[in-house]
């Protein structure tokens, strides 16, 4: 891959992800440069989503995966990891 191919990837799967939250009535935002636990969050009346976007075959890292299953979110917020693999349209949800 090019260089900063990755990066742009990657912004590009946040945006479809931001997109998808959008789709179903939240308002998103991208968390760009803040090298958190969650690249997309989420917000609506119904609750909160918290989402880690990866792409194809790309996973967590052990202790990313443990801050997360520990991060203390409030009680209607879904801590989620969205993978979106390619030249498939619908992500695979995983919920912690």
């Amino acid at each position: 891959m090019k260089p900063g191919g990755q990066y742009r990837k990657g912004y590009r799967l946040e945006r479809r992800t931001m997109e998808l939250l959008e789709s179903v009535g939240y308002v998103a935002f991208r968390m760009a440069g803040s090298h958190g636990l969650f690249d997309v969050i989420g917000i609506s009346p119904a609750g909160i989503v918290l989402a880690q976007v990866k792409s194809g075959k790309a996973s967590l890292s052990p202790a990313d995966e443990e801050a997360i299953r520990q991060f203390r979110a409030p009680t209607n917020a879904s801590k989620v990891l969205i993978r979106w693999r390619d030249r498939v349209r619908k992500p695979e949800v995983r919920e912690f």
